[in-house]
């Protein structure tokens, strides 16, 4: 991660506050960017990949992905049915 996004005395703050070695941080703010940047059509498509090798049919999917959706995660509206089945299939 840039040190733009983080000086070097957050990082040893953080490294200390929470007991994390100094790429146990890094793995930790990587995941936490990749998260916060996701759009609603990457999640979408990516939970159902996910939920699908889960074993849900894709009726199950589609409700399951607009609640998730819907959550407050995103600055969206809520995903209608159809909204979600065209994010997955264009």
């Amino acid at each position: 991660m840039d040190e733009k996004y983080l000086k070097p005395e957050r990082r040893r703050y953080l490294e200390e506050r929470y007991d994390l070695a100094p790429d146990e941080l890094e793995h930790f703010l990587e995941d936490l960017w990749a998260f916060t940047e996701e759009t609603a059509e990457d999640f979408v498509r990516r939970r159902h990949g996910e939920l699908q090798r889960g074993g849900l049919r894709n009726e199950a999917i589609y409700r399951r992905l607009a609640e998730e959706a819907s959550s407050g995660r995103f600055r969206s509206p809520p995903l209608s049915l159809r909204q979600v089945r065209r994010i997955i299939y264009g």
